[in-house]
């Protein structure tokens, strides 16, 4: 009989094989998931793969530099270095020359010098057991001649970390027209070495000066070197466009130099001025006091009051009242009317400068004693609040120019009621800007047509040289006729060409200088709205020469101490240099040109003692700064024109400068030697320099403060 064999039959749980076959299809879908979807949990797989195998290296465009309209550099990008040293000696494996740090201590003891560093500090960091290490803020910065110097040295292991900055080699020159632009972290950008500009053209311009980045993207090892035979793919940088502005930077000059002057002997809250090309509108000059340097970005106002600030500008406004008079066609200046105080319809009083009057006097003499009572006979009688707030918008006032600079207010000239009226006739009540003023000054200097302001000359790309924009003059329209032209010119000479008694400009007159103009004094209102305070703002619009105009200028302070004095000196001094620079001056006789003047070309970059023998055969008196081999800056700038009594110069590419001897020296040259060697200066008295506070020889540096003595020449 057969023996039964005991089978063992494994029973499969029904739960257990729903349990496994759920699993299965857990695993299933991940893996569909993680092979068909872009990302998971949150992270790119594709960018992470790529991130892992591959290396973009980023090609960083060269931002644009800015130019005045004669090419002198006012902003650039300029390369500063970071000092490393390399101290693993794995580098210098295979190798015949070493190429990680070697000898500390000789490494640290000639550091020190150059670097003026402690040489244990140095130690500190060589000594550190890493692959390499930078010298904290003191190895940073550095600029080309101090990574020369170390370079020159020819120590084994020492290195530099290039990166660019923004540089403005003039500091504060032109501050808030340029703007500023700096070094920002960016979210693309791992190195954080991208330049944004943040005001003035470097803001409103930074996509044209920025450019466009390009990439290399290649395969990588495990270390991080390119695998050979991979394809590598690049995208060339576009670098920005350099952009030309309409500044005359010898006229900006005379325009800071003038500014500076007389804020060292007179306080004002502000102080601003426009220089404008009559014929054109261009933008000539732009200066806001207080400025600031760029490069040290020490701003403690962020208005450029020339375009960014709407004030009151006070009786600078009766040349345009007048003008809305005259285009009336009923005008008669010859009319006589009672001066002193006006009451309105609501009883408030409206008086001149001076309460008791002069008197019955005509509209004409209204004009060159700055009447308010004039204005208000001419509203009253020939134009009316409509026409008055039509004219004014008509000239540009209430609208934004369109002036290619950030951060420009439109003002505003609203104005209802009889005294609104009235008071907006002599600039009261209603705000407008510098740069508007200059705008309607254009239809007096080009016989009624209104040119739209502009300060952009060209924009030029740098590599194929192609301008890619050019600024040019543009006319708004007929504004005026030639006749009232010619008769609201005819009133500006009157305030200037007057005297004490019948006139208010007449300390601006300046024999052969042909200048004419209107002053203006204006209350500043409450915040609020509710009445005036006591401070004021004095205004000068203004042209020469008169009978043709060339130049076109607008003044304004706030609270300048000894009210008119303060505007006299920069007015008269600006007049005086440009009218001597563009030729309308020569003594009086314009067919007498000056034979002897010199037009400075660019001497940057070129040899030294080239430059000075090419100087002195044209006797010229030149000033060489520094012992260097190069000129790496030049006053005055290139297309200057100079005669053989202005000093030249020239600052070198010297480590040490030291100080000069300026005894004799003008206050004006003391300025633009200080400016150049960008040190702190004072002045005491006026005429020329008899003792210095710096001995000559002794070598500067960035806390220098010069002191002089000045006092006059006298003839014996």
């Amino acid at each position: 009989m057969k023996k039964k064999v005991k089978l063992n039959n494994i029973k499969f749980n029904n739960g257990l094989i729903l349990v496994i076959l759920l699993f299965f299809i857990v695993i299933i879908a991940r893996i569909s998931y993680l092979s068909l979807s872009k990302k998971v949990d949150g992270i790119d797989l594709q960018n992470f793969a790529s991130e892992r195998t591959g290396r973009k290296e980023t090609l960083k465009a060269k931002r644009g530099s800015i130019f005045d309209k004669n090419g002198n550099v006012l902003a650039e990008n300029v390369s500063s270095y970071t000092l490393i040293a390399y101290l693993d000696p794995i580098r210098s494996k295979d190798t015949k020359t070493p190429q990680h740090v070697v000898d500390k201590e000789d490494t640290a003891k000639k550091l020190s010098k150059i670097l003026g560093m402690d040489k244990k500090k140095i130690l500190s960091y060589l000594n550190k057991k890493i692959y390499q290490t930078e010298f904290g803020t003191k190895g940073k910065g550095l600029t080309e001649l101090v990574k020369d110097e170390i370079v020159a040295l020819n120590l084994p292991g020492i290195d530099f970390i290039e990166t660019q900055k923004r540089h403005y080699p003039y500091g504060n020159f032109l501050s808030y027209t340029i703007g500023y632009a700096r070094n920002k972290s960016s979210e693309n950008e791992k190195d954080g070495n991208e330049i944004i500009g943040e005001m003035g053209i470097e803001k409103s311009y930074n996509k044209d000066l920025s450019g466009e980045d390009g990439y290399t993207l290649y395969q990588k090892d495990r270390k991080g070197y390119k695998i050979p035979g991979t394809k590598e793919i690049t995208k060339s940088s576009v670098d920005g466009n350099d952009i030309y502005l309409t500044i005359d930077s010898t006229i900006q000059l005379f325009v800071e130099q003038a500014i500076n002057s007389m804020t060292k002997k007179y306080h004002t809250d502000w102080f601003t001025m426009m220089v404008a090309d009559a014929k054109t509108g261009a933008i000539l000059a732009s200066s806001t006091y207080p400025s600031f340097d760029p490069n040290l970005r020490n701003i403690k106002n962020y208005v450029d009051y020339n375009i960014g600030y709407a004030y009151e500008p006070g009786s600078t406004m009766k040349t345009f009242s007048y003008m809305a008079a005259l285009e009336t066609g009923k005008y008669n200046g010859k009319q006589t009317y009672k001066s002193g105080v006006y009451v309105t319809k609501d009883e408030t009083e409206i008086g001149d400068w001076n309460r008791d009057g002069w008197g019955n006097i005509t509209l004409d003499q209204g004009f060159a004693l700055s009447s308010n009572t004039a204005v208000i006979t001419l509203i009253n009688k020939y134009v009316g609040g409509n026409k008055l707030k039509d004219y004014y918008k008509k000239l540009g006032f209430g609208t934004k120019t369109g002036i290619e600079l950030a951060g420009e207010v439109s003002g505003k000239v609203n104005f209802r009621y009889e005294t609104e009226i009235l008071n907006a006739g002599f600039g009261q009540g209603i705000t407008t800007t510098p740069i508007q003023n200059i705008k309607a000054l254009t239809a007096i200097s080009n016989n009624g047509v209104l040119l739209k302001p502009y300060i952009i000359d060209k924009i030029v790309n740098p590599n194929t040289k192609k301008v890619v924009y050019e600024g040019k003059k543009e006319e708004l329209g007929v504004v005026a006729s030639k006749k009232t032209v010619s008769k609201i010119k005819s009133l500006m000479k009157s305030v200037i060409n007057g005297t004490p008694s019948n006139s208010t400009g007449f300390v601006y007159y300046m024999k052969g200088y042909d200048l004419i103009g209107k002053t203006g004094t204006a209350q500043v209102a409450r915040e609020n709205g509710r009445g005036y305070t006591d401070s004021t703002i004095r205004g000068f619009a203004g042209m020469f020469p008169g009978d043709d105009p060339e130049i076109i200028m607008y003044v304004a302070a706030k609270n300048p101490d000894g009210g008119t004095p303060p505007m006299t000196m920069v007015i008269k001094e600006v007049v005086k240099n440009i009218s001597n620079y563009i030729g309308t001056y020569d003594g009086g006789n314009k067919n007498n040109k000056n034979l002897d003047n010199f037009v400075m070309p660019s001497y940057i970059s070129k040899d030294i003692n080239v430059t000075r023998d090419e100087l002195k055969k044209k006797k010229m008196n030149v000033v060489v700064i520094g012992s260097g081999d190069k000129v790496i800056k030049q006053y005055p700038l290139s297309n200057s024109t100079v005669s053989k009594l202005d000093k030249v110069f020239l600052l070198t590419n010297d480590k040490n400068i030291k100080m000069p001897n300026v005894i004799g020296y003008s206050s004006r040259e003391v300025e633009t030697l200080c400016n150049l060697l960008n040190i702190k200066y004072s002045l005491d008295g006026e005429g020329y320099v008899t003792t210095q506070s710096i001995k000559e020889g002794k070598k500067l540096d960035n806390k220098s403060n010069l002191k002089v003595s000045l006092k006059p020449k006298y003839k014996e």
